[in-house]
């Protein structure tokens, strides 16, 4: 059992690297895009809200680290729900193969956005020693909510990957979401700017857990079981998301290669 799932963990690794690499072919800069267009993405925001608008540090942390936290995570999340959303059509030469588990492919999407969200973790940390922050056990939570995060994806892909091949729309729809969440996460706002009264319905969304949890770990100095509430609610949340994922793509499998 151990040794299937080391073949398993390598298989997927193997074509995860693979995946990062194909998605840049042909172009001069390669994979060093995937880097440089979050990287600009942020500045770009650091550049209209801190230099522009002329925000002001929050909670005494200077603003680029403040939209560093929350706009990392996200660009993690959203880049790896819509390549995940389209992992099987991509991928339909899979589909007939009997022997290979198609439960992996929104894995390896997964896995090819990790790569970068990995090196902009390590850049994060950098920009916090820049500025002066020292070394922190709550650092350590990274682990926590990097596995919170891949989960909440996971499940999420396994739902948008399946329904996609019978509702054609799926993408679209999913692109649409992932940017009306983008602005309704507080990412380049404080929650504390919205009336009291509204703040629950940010909150509902799951990234607002991963978000908030980022800043709680590197700038309030917080564990993630001080706000046990909402762990609780997101903990809900992503497993009804694993497992409703789980069994519709396990369901919808057996047809998946009737519509393609």
């Amino acid at each position: 059992m151990v040794e299937k799932l080391k073949k398993t963990n390598k298989l997927i690794f193997e074509l995860s690297k693979s995946d990062f690499k194909k998605r840049y072919l042909g172009s001069y800069l390669g994979v060093i895009w995937a880097f440089i267009q979050p990287l600009i993405s942020l500045l770009l925001f650091w550049f209209v809200f801190q230099v522009g608008f002329r925000n002001t540090p929050i909670d005494d942390a200077p603003f680029i680290l403040w939209l560093a936290c929350a706009i990392i995570p996200w660009n993690f999340f959203a880049d790896a729900v819509q390549t995940s959303t389209n992992s099987v059509l991509e991928n339909n030469f899979l589909v007939k193969k009997v022997v290979f588990k198609l439960e992996i492919l929104p894995v390896i999407k997964i896995y090819s956005a990790l790569f970068v969200h990995l090196f902009f973790i390590v850049f994060l940390f950098a920009m916090f020693f820049i500025y002066d922050y020292g070394f922190s056990l709550y650092y350590l939570q990274i682990f926590y909510y990097l596995f919170a995060s891949i989960l909440l994806v996971l499940g999420i892909s396994w739902i948008t990957s399946s329904v996609v091949l019978f509702f054609k729309d799926t993408a679209q729809i999913v692109i649409m979401f992932v940017q009306f969440g983008f602005w309704l996460t507080p990412i380049f706002y404080s929650i504390n700017t919205i009336p009291e009264r509204f703040r629950f319905l940010l909150k509902i969304n799951p990234m607002y857990y991963i978000t908030d949890g980022y800043r709680r770990m590197f700038i309030y100095r917080q564990w993630f079981w001080q706000d046990m509430k909402l762990t609780v609610y997101f903990w809900t949340v992503t497993l009804i998301l694993l497992v409703t994922g789980y069994f519709l793509y396990r369901k919808l499998k057996p047809h998946f290669a009737d519509v393609m």
